[in-house]
């Protein structure tokens, strides 16, 4: 039972009983009622007062007049050409008790028969990852369940960016100054060393580059120049032309990185179905385009350089190959889209990447459009801002990254700290103890960072993440387990149906209850898992604002009131539970 429906069509009868305008029911707008005026939908009139040929007024009068005769509403009122409907208790409470016994409340068939490859995390084996991956990741595993329960098909794809000059610069230092350090004789964490060196070879780099400068070299000369960019080169170019010692070394410290990232997956919460390196799919990327010069669509410089004119899209020239045959960014990006293709034949391939690399991906569909892809109109970049820190912006060359590890450890820190003073800990382990303050830790985590739009730049303070009284991921976990609790002190499981007389706390729940088929089918379409973060708080606040004003153990209140009451809350603890799940967070049980 959809309450919306049924004011579609009462809409939709009365449009054609006492006008004569024949238009889809689902077509209808409906938008939750302003808290300064007495209704719980509202019908906007004008668009179809010239068809109707009567007042904004009178138009709404009689199509609220036609509406009473149904039984689903009580009363209505028009404020100019806004018509407020307000809903009786019986179509209420009749959608309530349907709803909360139907598995379809958590699901959609917005996305059937549909199949969508979700690309992210996509992380440089050349560091560890740090808090823009965090929300890279965060955003990527949400959109993917949130997609599911719509009932797409989902494949969450990982492209680990495993070769090129960045990789071959942590290589060289390693290999210049690493007196053979590994993970074990170190006790580093493997993509933390690795990244140490890549740390290193910048340092290194900057200092080479101050020297030439000094010397009357220009800053771009210098950069060219620096004996350290050489020698970077002269690795990569190894590489690719399958050196043993390089390839060796290669797969020795991309080994340790791979253990490192795993490690942080598993705290994330985060998982993929499929991973591709682009170590193989550039070699597909190059094979492409040796055919998109067949088909001249790519042209070749003198140099041997190969580029693609893309001026006619209102973009650039865009070069695929450089002269000495070495690929870039978008060759890869070129195989790994045919790959997944062949692979999954995707209707829609995702790709969460921070906003940076808008025009790469604007790049990406142009070369695809012009060599007659199939898939190229399903190409969809999920673009990002960027995560900044009270003390400024991150820079992982220079080692001012926030670790992602570091930061998890932060956040059980304070989380440890919170639950400690809160003192409700009582009854529990040690381990017991520590379990729930990685939990809550990453929820104050994943909350802060998917609550907001993703293509905000986004300002993190770990401080203020970890609130158990506002917008946060411990205040609705928190709110989860007071309904627990609620449920096990009722010692009620009967849903009566006696309950006849709601009150507006309970009305206003039941609404909001109502509305997380469509948030969650809103959440999908636009790839934003903010619309449901902020819809579980939402329905957090509205379920408190409920315990307060509607007491189910009190002494004197009937059974058919304490039954429902606690039927609504259980309801609302599956819902809140569902929500926090898209978004990667666990609901305990105990708080």
């Amino acid at each position: 039972m959809n309450l919306i429906s049924n004011i579609q069509t009462g809409i939709h009868q009365a449009l054609q009983s006492a006008f004569g305008i024949d238009i889809d029911a689902s077509s209808i707008k409906l938008e939750r009622t302003l808290q300064d005026f007495k209704g719980d939908f509202t019908w906007v009139v004008f668009p179809y007062v010239k068809q109707a040929r009567k007042s904004p007024e009178q138009t709404a009068l009689e199509i609220g007049e036609y509406l009473l005769l149904h039984q689903f509403i009580s009363e209505f009122n028009v404020v100019k050409g806004f018509l407020n409907i307000v809903l009786n208790e019986s179509s209420l409470l009749d959608y309530f008790y349907s709803a909360r016994h139907d598995a379809s409340h958590f699901k959609t068939d917005f996305g059937k028969g549909k199949k969508v490859v979700v690309e992210y995390s996509s992380p440089n084996t050349n560091k560890p990852l740090h808090l823009g991956h965090i929300r890279n990741n965060l955003l990527g595993y949400s959109i993917s369940e949130i997609l599911k329960a719509n009932d797409y098909e989902v494949v969450k794809a990982n492209l680990i960016n495993d070769r090129g000059i960045h990789i071959c610069k942590s290589m060289l230092a390693w290999q210049q100054s690493g007196l053979n350090e590994t993970p074990q004789s170190t006790g580093i964490k493997g993509d933390h060393l690795v990244g140490k060196y890549y740390v290193a070879f910048d340092r290194s780099y900057k200092s080479e580059i101050s020297l030439l400068v000094g010397e009357g070299r220009s800053q771009e000369e210098a950069e060219k120049q620096a004996p350290s960019i050489l020698l970077a080169q002269a690795m990569l170019r190894k590489w690719e032309a399958n050196d043993v010692d390089t390839l060796k070394l290669w797969e020795t410290m991309n080994g340790w990185v791979y253990e490192g990232f795993k490690l942080s997956y598993q705290r994330l919460g985060v998982d993929f179905d499929r991973y591709y390196y682009e170590s193989n799919t550039y070699l597909l990327g190059k094979k492409t385009v040796q055919e998109g010069l067949d088909k001249h669509v790519f042209y070749q410089k003198d140099d041997g350089s190969v580029w693609i004119d893309l001026t006619s899209e209102g973009l650039d020239h865009k070069l695929l190959l450089r002269s000495d045959g070495t690929s870039v960014y978008i060759t890869q990006d070129i195989g790994t889209a045919q790959l997944k293709f062949d692979e999954f034949q995707y209707d829609i391939s995702l790709y969460v990447v921070g906003n940076e690399q808008d025009y790469h991906f604007k790049v990406l569909q142009g070369i695809l459009k012009k060599m007659e892809k199939p898939y190229a109109h399903g190409i969809v970049h999920v673009s990002y801002g960027m995560v900044d820190l009270p003390s400024g912006k991150m820079k992982s060359r220079e080692g001012t990254v926030v670790d992602a590890d570091d930061l998890m450890d932060e956040m059980h820190a304070e989380a440890r700290k919170i639950i400690l003073e809160r003192g409700k800990t009582e009854g529990m382990t040690q381990e017991q103890v520590e379990i729930l303050c990685e939990v809550v830790g990453m929820a104050a985590l994943k909350y802060y960072l998917l609550r907001v739009d993703p293509q905000k730049r986004l300002l993190f303070n770990p401080a203020d993440s970890i609130d158990f009284e506002g917008n946060t991921g411990p205040y609705i976990q928190y709110t989860n387990a007071r309904i627990n609790s609620v449920i096990l002190k009722s010692g009620e499981t009967d849903d009566s149906r006696g309950y006849t007389r709601l009150v507006p706390a309970e009305k206003e729940l039941i609404l909001a209850l109502h509305s997380y088929p469509s948030i969650l089918i809103k959440a999908g379409e636009m790839h934003n898992p903010s619309e449901i973060a902020n819809y579980v708080y939402d329905l957090a606040k509205r379920y408190n604002r409920f315990y307060y004003e509607c007491p189910i153990a009190k002494d004197g209140i009937v059974k058919e009131a304490k039954c429902f009451r606690v039927a609504l809350s259980k309801f609302t603890g599956e819902t809140i539970t569902e929500c926090l799940r898209l978004l990667g967070i666990e609901a305990p049980g105990k708080m």
